[in-house]
């Protein structure tokens, strides 16, 4: 056996390891005021340092089994934690999180086991098999398992918008919006850069699971109701990017899929930040119950709008940066052969408008508009938000900005390239700064336009009207964002494709075949004496014959 090294620290682990730490920090102070100090306060900080402690082990380790271990103990917390929700159905959503991720951790365990007997070492430095051979290809399948069950893509996703519904928001905002994107993320990176030598078909794999996935989650979002399981739609889209960079093999698609991973943990945890504020504030998270909280809560309402558009991937917000970077590195792979790439590159493009159109509805339905007459009374006056819950995503909505202009500059060049073996070259042209003056420049004329008609004379005023009708008259009189693209469900195509998706949820279709076998079973189960005693005769029966027959 070859020398064992537990600790394996490199850029890849510290840039994972930096933002872990880092979202932990954010979680444990927007936790100090959305958190209720009663009901096990004590209990919620020790399982989300303990997860926080678990994570770095996962990242931090060069040792396949010290990574196996750190990786299944994270699945546990994640269990404790979703238990602090309040909702009648938490344990239920606790328990499907929990047997997901725990049964591809088998599979893990599994691939381990088969990497441990081809190379004879468990250390990762040590390891570099070719996919060529079919017991390494089990092997990464059975790892890609694990992978695509913690970063939530497709099959493996049904327990991210359970989670995000049932959990409390900053369980939602620290695991599955945040670290376990990452540990997954990490650990897909691990394998495709050091631990495997990937061959065309294994990225076409990649390609295509990072295509349906960006594709389905996008669609199934615009339908959604509860904005908390609408982000974590959009959260399992964009995990379909990162797939989608990665896949193709070339170092600036790669980049662009580690980018996106840092990325969609900074904006994502700032929609779920905003929002937790706004579930404080209103008592609900029924986005047809809000509307007009824009002029209430103006920070989070800016805070909530741009990470809206850094997901989307407007310019110049990080979001666009990293996008921009996959779509590049498509496009490269293309060149070096493969036909497939149009698709690839069409289905990124559509999905970021599937995006934007989802963050819009989530926009317009909680912030703009006329308030909801069912909407539960407010807590607080203009922009109660406590501070320990406004300063995380104020902090995470700045990045945002500040990793999109300075692109280049900061997270690229001190945590992204030096992953790499060698910085990648761009074919194409962006240049943030210029793109942001620009873009300025538009908003200040505009806006000076619009200051120039508001002091004029000669400016025309009425009231607000819809359809013909005043809202002073008719204040029932209501647009509701929440109501944007329903009538895409009434589509002959669409129509089959909602149904389908309500029923291919892996985790139900296995509890209905295992409730179907264990039910004859159960039947056999009766309590009654004499019929447990007959089956131990005939069990008897059974092994004396075997025995009599060797």
């Amino acid at each position: 056996m070859l020398e064992q090294q537990i600790f394996y620290v490199d850029a890849l682990a510290r840039t994972t390891g930096a933002c872990i730490v880092f979202f932990a920090v954010l979680t444990l102070l927007y936790s100090w005021k959305a958190m209720p100090k009663n009901g096990g306060r004590l209990g919620y900080n020790l399982y989300l340092l303990l997860s926080l402690a678990t994570a770095l082990g996962a990242v931090l380790t060069g040792h396949l089994v010290v990574l196996l271990v750190c990786w299944g103990l994270t699945g546990v917390f994640l269990y404790l934690l979703i238990g602090y929700g309040t909702k009648e159905r938490t344990p239920a959503t606790a328990k499907k999180a929990f047997i997901i991720i725990g049964g591809t951790d088998a599979f893990m365990m599994l691939g381990v086991v088969l990497i441990g007997q081809i190379t004879g070492s468990f250390n990762m430095a040590h390891i570099h098999l070719s996919l060529a051979e079919p017991a390494a290809l089990l092997a990464f399948l059975c790892l890609l398992a694990g992978v695509l069950a913690k970063a939530g893509v497709l099959p493996f996703h049904t327990w991210v918008p359970d989670t995000a519904e049932d959990a409390p928001t900053p369980v939602t905002a620290f695991l599955p919006a945040a670290v376990d994107k990452l540990l997954g993320i990490y650990l897909l990176a691990r394998m495709v850069l050091d631990l495997f030598v990937m061959t065309p078909g294994m990225n076409a794999v990649l390609l295509a699971l990072g295509a349906v996935t960006i594709a389905v989650a996008g669609v199934m979002m615009l339908m959604q109701q509860d904005f908390k399981r609408l982000l974590a739609f959009c959260a399992i889209s964009q995990a379909g990017y990162v797939l989608l960079g990665i896949g193709t093999g070339h170092p600036l698609g790669i980049a662009g899929g580690l980018f996106h991973m840092v990325n969609h943990a900074i904006y994502k945890s700032c929609l779920f930040f905003s929002g937790g504020a706004v579930e404080q504030r209103v008592r609900t998270t029924d986005m047809e119950r809000m509307g007009g909280l824009a002029r209430p809560m103006p920070v989070i309402f800016t805070c909530f709008l741009i990470g809206a558009l850094a997901v989307s991937g407007v310019p110049p917000l990080n979001g666009f940066v990293s996008k921009w970077m996959v779509y590049q590195g498509i496009i490269e792979a293309g060149r070096e052969g493969g036909g497939l790439w149009v698709l690839w590159l069409a289905v990124a493009m559509f999905g970021s408008a599937l995006t934007l159109a989802g963050m819009m509805k989530t926009v317009h339905a909680i912030f703009l508009g006329q308030p909801s007459h069912d909407r539960p009374a407010d807590t607080g006056p203009h922009e109660s938000t406590p501070w320990p819950m406004s300063f995380p995503p104020l902090l995470l909505a700045s990045l945002s900005i500040l990793f999109g202009i300075g692109a280049y500059d900061l997270p690229l060049k001190y945590l992204i390239f030096p992953i790499l073996e060698q910085a990648p070259t761009f074919p194409g042209i962006w240049q943030p700064t210029l793109a942001t003056v620009l873009i300025l420049i538009a908003i200040g004329g505009g806006m000076m336009f619009y200051f120039l008609y508001r002091w004029s004379k000669t400016l025309r005023q009425t009231d607000v009207f819809i359809g013909g009708e005043t809202l002073d008259a008719v204040p029932g009189m209501r647009v509701s964002g929440s109501a944007f693209y329903d009538s895409v469900q009434e589509l002959p195509g669409f129509r089959s494709f909602f149904v389908l998706a309500g029923r291919s949820d892996p985790y139900e279709l296995a509890a209905r075949i295992v409730t179907r076998l264990g039910g004859p079973l159960r039947d056999l189960h009766n309590g009654i004496l004499s019929t447990y005693l007959s089956w131990c005769l005939l069990g008897m029966g059974v092994l004396f014959a075997v025995l009599l027959l060797r």
